[in-house]
């Protein structure tokens, strides 16, 4: 257990950056740099670690490189920096959200500011669901021009400084690369090294971001001249040449689509033809006909840029943006092949990353709103369907109750009355499939006359592996896992997790597959009658979480989670104000040490000791944090009674396992925090960090 003293002047008490904390409230801020000048003079420090993110891309199928037509999001929402620059999350009702990962690739933060790095909650959300982040760098107009020839017209040394700094941006922050947009004329000399600056850029982030891609957007031609061309072509195929993608104007038509094809050959999924949802300029469709762009484009075989989905929330509003949303990509759907899974073990909770509320163990744990992408889990497959002879099928967010988080997954619809059952597609899988597989739902009905249970389909192995859409693999097979009465030792260790089972109407059940020689396909769940002859039937599922592990890894020794403690808990950036009589109010950081793949997060708690003969309050909670550090902001606490007596704090921090195994509290970090008499600022100073 650490113990830091605080006296008058207290511990690592010098003012913190403003650029890395909100001036009003002292939060850790996701930021973006304004000018060439702040670029070329950024360095790393200690307090650049709230915006570091802390999730690994996860494996998916197929790969980037694979030779199927991608689809690139570029989000634009008015100007960006938004709810989503608070790193430890904040209230607000009603926020965007972007939970269709399945259908893209890679996802571009956009803004006009010179250089915007990707709020880590973006970057840690994205990588989560196996799709890759870049940020902007912008030029623009007069002052764009100003910067382009600042770094571009001169020396090599000159444009490489630049390059050589955003390739150790996205590296330090752990996002994957860039958009390049120079919307702006230059001129001979600056235009004459621009595509040498491109390629090195792209040299650099390959060799500091592995598997990174830096993309150039359709502006300036060869010459310098600001003139779009809405097409690839011998005008601007020297910057294609020199990076990873090149995207497209919007305003184009079918011979462009023609033309870029040609040019870019055998690179054709490396053009992303721009398609802006807002509809603006001679385009060929937006909004919800988006869709006629997208089939054009798929026609010849080329990726597609969909630029400012967010319309869905900016054009109809936030009151019933998740039915408009998966409305939305409803329509594009047929169009995006989605990517899959890649590796086991799988857990989700359908957590969107925001809610109205939040649950713990399908309990309420919090009344107001919050908005949190940091803690958005794996996304599954949404869909609506129609039978041909009667009956529906939809799976939807539900924000009104939850297993974990502020989400659950709604499956409802209504069993045809000349069908036994419907069944509805939840996840896409290419991963070997393991000789037994365990498979674990926590669900919710309100029904008995309806009988829930999963399916998997998997494919032959062949000389593909894993299989691809090309490959023309055998039809799938399908699966039907049995139901265990008594789960084995270290799976029912995971169900105990779950807490108390029927609490809050929540169930659990475990069921098993025996595989032989094939790939996990698909995971669906099924809704079956339990009685025929009974007409149609309606029915209404949540399912709170789901786990797919492989029971081989089970017989392994149990989870080390437990053994390994949270290293000491380091102090810094300590701010005192005051606040009524007899009270203070504190902010201060606090950093440690866990391994990062034993915890999906950590709940920060704290109790107030005596201050003289006072009580020792209860243990309460203070926040959730999605990396191992957290600033804790004006908390209320005691004054001390006099200069020569002393008040003690003590915080908590508790890793919290993907298993929902309760880690020990004795290896829980610990640190005491004493204090006396702090030094508080006066009434004229600022308060701002």
């Amino acid at each position: 257990m650490a113990r830091v003293m605080a006296g008058p002047a207290g511990p690592a008490s010098a003012p913190a950056s403003a650029r890395q904390y909100d001036k009003q409230t002292t939060e850790p801020i996701s930021f973006y740099l304004s000018s060439l000048e702040e670029l070329l003079a950024w360095k790393s420090t200690s307090d650049d670690a709230f915006n570091i993110s802390t999730e690994p891309l996860a494996q998916r199928q197929p790969p980037l490189n694979s030779r199927r037509p991608r689809t690139l999001v570029c989000h634009d929402m008015k100007g960006g920096y938004l709810e989503d620059r608070f790193i430890q999350g904040t209230e607000v009702c009603d926020p965007y959200v972007f939970y269709h990962w399945h259908y893209i690739d890679i996802f571009v933060y956009f803004s006009h500011h010179t250089v915007t790095i990707p709020p880590v909650v973006w970057t840690n959300a994205a990588h989560r669901n196996g799709v890759l982040m870049l940020g902007t760098f912008i030029t623009e107009w007069t002052e764009g021009r100003k910067i382009c020839e600042s770094f571009l017209s001169g020396e090599t040394e000159a444009y490489r400084a630049v390059a050589e700094q955003l390739a150790e941006i996205a590296h330090f922050y752990a996002f994957d690369g860039w958009l390049v947009n120079i919307e702006n004329s230059l001129s001979v000399s600056a235009a004459r090294n621009l595509p040498h600056f491109l390629q090195y850029l792209t040299a650099q982030v390959h060799k500091h971001v592995p598997g990174g891609q830096v993309v150039w957007y359709d502006s300036v031609v060869r010459s310098g001249e600001l003139k779009w061309q809405n097409e690839l072509n011998e005008n601007n195929r020297v910057y294609f040449d020199a990076c990873d993608g090149f995207f497209t104007n919007y305003n184009w038509k079918e011979e462009h689509l023609l033309r870029t094809r040609e040019v870019a050959d055998d690179r054709r999924i490396d053009v992303y033809v721009g398609v802006d949802v807002f509809g603006r300029g001679d385009v060929v469709s937006g909004g919800f006909d988006t869709n006629k762009s997208l089939r054009m484009i798929r026609e010849q075989g080329l990726s597609v840029a969909i630029f400012a989905p967010g319309w869905v929330y900016e054009h109809l509003g936030p009151k019933d943006f998740l039915n408009n949303e998966d409305k939305f990509w409803a329509r594009l759907s047929e169009l995006l092949p989605v990517h899959s899974i890649g590796s086991l073990p799988f857990c989700t909770s359908f957590n969107l990353g925001m809610g109205k509320r939040n649950f713990d163990k399908g309990q309420e744990n919090r009344t107001e709103p919050w908005y949190n992408l940091s803690a958005q889990e794996i996304q599954p497959i949404y869909t609506k369907q129609r039978m041909p002879h009667g009956g529906w099928l939809q799976t939807r967010c539900c924000l009104q109750d939850a297993w974990c988080g502020g989400s659950s997954l709604l499956l409802e619809g209504t069993i045809p009355s000349d069908a036994h059952h419907v069944t509805a597609r939840l996840f896409s899988f290419q991963v070997p499939a393991p000789p037994r597989v365990f498979l674990l739902i926590i669900y919710k009905q309100a029904s008995q006359a309806v009988t829930i249970s999963p399916q998997f389909t998997t494919r032959r192995r062949s000389s593909v592996c894993p299989p691809s859409p090309e490959s023309h693999s055998p039809e799938p097979t399908r699966h039907h896992p049995s139901p265990l009465l008594t789960p084995p030792p270290r799976v029912a260790q995971f169900l105990r997790g779950c807490g108390q089972h029927g609490k809050h109407g929540w169930q659990s059940r475990c069921y098993e597959v025996e595989l032989q020689n094939c790939f996990l396909d698909e995971l669906s769940i099924t809704a079956s009658r339990r009685q025929s002859d009974q007409g149609e039937m309606s029915f209404a599922c949540r399912l709170g979480k789901i786990w797919v592990l492989d029971a081989l890894a089970l017989r392994s020794p149990a989870p080390t989670a437990a053994a390994s403690p949270v290293l000491p808990i380091e102090v810094t950036h300590v701010h005192w104000h005051p606040s009524s009589a007899g009270w203070l109010s504190l902010s201060l950081n606090l950093h440690w040490t866990y391994p990062s793949s034993k915890a999906i997060c950590f709940r920060v708690h704290y109790r107030s000791w005596a201050c003289a003969s006072g009580p020792v309050s209860p243990l309460l909670p203070i926040g959730e944090a999605h990396a191992p550090l957290y600033r804790v902001m004006e908390l209320r606490v005691p004054e001390a009674h006099s200069e020569s007596s002393s008040c003690r704090l003590e915080f908590l921090v508790e890793p919290v396992s993907e298993d929902g195994l309760q880690v020990d509290p004795a290896m829980w970090g610990k640190l005491v925090f004493v204090y006396s008499d702090p030094k508080l600022p006066s009434t004229a100073s600022s308060d701002s960090v």
